[in-house]
């Protein structure tokens, strides 16, 4: 599968706050934009991983224009601290895109709150992000693009065991926290709509693709790459079946910068079963559809995130 660059409008003048652009198809996604001249935030984990893809962006787009933050988004204080500081600049964010993410860690780990480190990375952290700079957020009339996985096309949230106390299994976790996640953006949408917040939520996914979701991490307890990972890269390698990591961030860039944002549908790739190919605007996975769902999960989340959710 040849590698994939849809063309995107315009963005000078528009500020991009982008978790997880450090590496992988977040740092294709950071490149696109700041090549389109949209003022990019990345907020990073590792402060000189955070530097080298500055480095990499600023030699492929000279001029681009970039600002790193640390984020943490398992620890709700480092959410806290980077929502202070881009509220204290008090510019507008035009766009977010909440695209970090951790998965399947072979044994139960938590955050630093206490929270399964799948659900509370993945979907609190994002919830408190959104929560901390919802004031920017509709200064900006943003576009808030939300990643999910084709992970969340199955699966459901076990709100009996919410945070896998009793019973863990990675991958199925993993697409709880996804499934919570897509709800959440959806339910923003909504909640948008009727308060009149001017701001749009969408839900993109990559696809599969050979990022570093699956690679050997040694602080989730993955000393090596998990088994699936070299078949992933072999298939991407020779074109088949599954996209590459330029082709996986094409869904969420879509999602950014289409001038018909549709948020009652699923941003992904248009191949096969949505594994890979050129980004399209398909049906919502069927967990993503229940609106009861939708507002427990925001209702909850909000309360476990510690944030308003108000305009």
């Amino acid at each position: 599968m040849t590698d994939i660059d849809i063309p995107l409008p315009s963005l000078t003048g528009r500020r991009a706050v982008l978790t997880g652009g450090s590496d992988g198809m977040g740092l294709v996604i950071a490149e696109r934009l700041a090549a389109a001249g949209a003022e990019v935030v990345l907020p990073v984990r590792n402060r000189a991983k955070g530097a080298r893809a500055v480095e990499t962006i600023r030699n492929r787009v000279p001029g681009a224009r970039l600002e790193l933050h640390d984020l943490d988004l398992s620890s709700l204080a480092s959410v806290a601290a980077l929502g202070d500081a881009l509220r204290a600049d008090g510019r507008p964010v035009h766009l977010l895109i909440n695209n970090a993410g951790v998965m399947t860690p072979p044994e139960r780990q938590t955050t630093a709150d206490g929270f399964e480190l799948q659900f509370g990375t993945n979907h609190l952290g994002h919830v408190a992000l959104v929560g901390g700079i919802l004031p920017l957020l509709t200064a900006g009339r943003a576009r808030v693009v939300t990643q999910v996985s084709i992970a969340a096309r199955s699966g459901r949230i076990d709100w009996d065991d919410l945070q896998a106390e009793r019973s863990y299994d990675g991958q199925r976790v993993y697409s709880a926290s996804k499934i919570a996640l897509g709800l959440f953006a959806l339910e923003l949408q909504r909640r948008s709509e009727a308060g009149g917040w001017g701001l749009t939520s969408v839900v993109s996914h990559p696809g599969v693709a050979p990022s570093n979701l699956l690679a050997a991490r040694p602080e989730l307890g993955r000393t090596t790459d998990v088994p699936a990972v070299r078949t992933i890269r072999w298939l991407s390698r020779h074109g088949i079946l599954l996209g590459t990591v330029r082709s996986a961030a094409q869904p969420a860039l879509l999602g950014a910068t289409t001038a018909d944002p549709q948020s009652d549908r699923l941003y992904g790739p248009r191949g096969l079963m949505n594994l890979g190919g050129a980004p399209t605007a398909h049906a919502l996975y069927r967990p993503l559809r229940d609106l009861d769902e939708a507002r427990r999960v925001w209702e909850e989340s909000r309360r476990l995130a510690g944030v308003t959710l108000s305009a």
